[in-house]
C-alpha cells in the first residue's frame, strides 16, 4: 500500500513538472539570456551572479526587470 501512495499518479505529474520548471528550466533559460544579450557596464556580471546565487526569485526578477536593461543592437 505504502508503495503505491509513493509512485506519482495523475496530479502529482503536473505538481513535479511545474517544480522542475521553476526550479531548473527558468533559472537556466534566464542564465542563457543573458549570456546571449549585451547589458551596459557590469550588469551582466551582477545579473548571472543573481541567478546564480538565488535561482528561482532571480531568474523572475530578471525576466521582470533585467530584459529591460538589454543594449539592443
Amino acid at each position: 500500500m505504502l508503495l503505491l501512495w509513493a509512485m506519482p499518479g495523475g496530479p502529482e505529474w503536473i505538481i513535479i513538472l511545474m517544480v522542475a520548471f521553476l526550479v531548473f528550466i527558468m533559472p537556466l533559460l534566464a542564465l542563457i539570456s543573458v549570456l546571449k544579450n549585451n547589458f551596459e557596464g557590469s550588469n551582466k556580471v551582477v545579473w548571472v551572479l543573481v541567478i546564480l546565487l538565488i535561482p528561482f526569485l532571480g531568474s523572475i526578477l530578471y525576466f521582470m526587470i533585467g530584459r529591460k536593461q538589454r543594449i539592443i543592437s
